[in-house]
């Protein structure tokens, strides 16, 4: 560690820290730079923390407080901060293709963000299409991770996948509202999830299906292609649900 890191650690105000950040990420790497950062960790660990990043950036926008640059080095990306870009990278696009928001820097000296919506919108639409494109995101995060799980997932597997997305099902969120009824009964009755009783259990658990007009209006191979995105993996690499998606195109 660098004399002036430490001394940046014991000594150093918080405005100090955010600056010496500054400078130091304000440098532009070479190509060359980028890959021998790269190669210092593993493609997983760097896929698991644009996940974290992700999560992270739902949850301040879930109070629509901006986001600074500062708060993601210190509460996410910590160690990894010699491939920041490529886990900003990574994060945007997940943002963009699942959720339809974009990651804008609103003040560009401190570095502050905000998550704003990356679909056209109509003129005269109101706030509430935010609130449509939050609950499509939602939806097809669940519908990949039944699909990843073979077509069928326990009610008990998907509730804990959505906890670790930070979506509580005793917890009133402030976007999806009562999350339990919006999965429960607002995605079954638009025919985009199936629950059924699981026979001889006790207590009762249901499995998760994609409906029928998930069948009809989601594609398969598109799933397969977000999560292979997410996972830093080619298609082909989860073989069952890669010949699914080919039957079903």
């Amino acid at each position: 560690m660098s004399q002036r890191r430490r001394g940046k650690r014991l000594g150093f105000s918080q405005e100090e820290e955010e600056e010496e950040e500054d400078f130091i990420l304000n440098q532009t790497p070479t190509c060359t730079q980028v890959q021998k950062n790269l190669e210092r960790h593993s493609k997983s660990e760097v896929n698991q923390k644009a996940i974290e990043l992700v999560q992270f950036l739902l949850v301040k926008d879930q109070k629509k407080i901006p986001i600074k640059r500062a708060d993601m080095l210190k509460k996410v990306i910590r160690e990894y901060r010699d491939v920041y870009s490529e886990i900003i990278n990574q994060a945007t696009r997940t943002l963009q293709q699942v959720f339809g928001l974009e990651l804008v820097e609103i003040d560009a000296k401190h570095h502050i963000y905000i998550l704003t919506s990356s679909l056209p919108r109509a003129e005269g639409e109101n706030l509430c299409q935010n609130d449509e494109t939050a609950k499509l995101g939602l939806l097809t995060v669940i519908l990949s991770f039944i699909f990843m799980k073979g077509n069928s997932a326990k009610d008990s597997a998907v509730w804990e996948f959505l906890r670790w997305l930070r979506v509580k099902p005793g917890q009133r969120h402030s976007v999806f509202g009562d999350v339990k009824k919006l999965v429960t009964e607002e995605f079954v009755r638009q025919k985009y999830l199936e629950i059924t009783p699981i026979p001889l259990t006790d207590p009762p658990e249901f499995k998760y299906q994609w409906g029928l007009r998930a069948a009809k209006e989601i594609s398969k191979k598109d799933v397969l292609r977000f999560v292979a995105k997410i996972q830093g993996k080619d298609p082909t690499f989860w073989k069952s649900q890669y010949n699914d998606a080919e039957a079903t195109s």
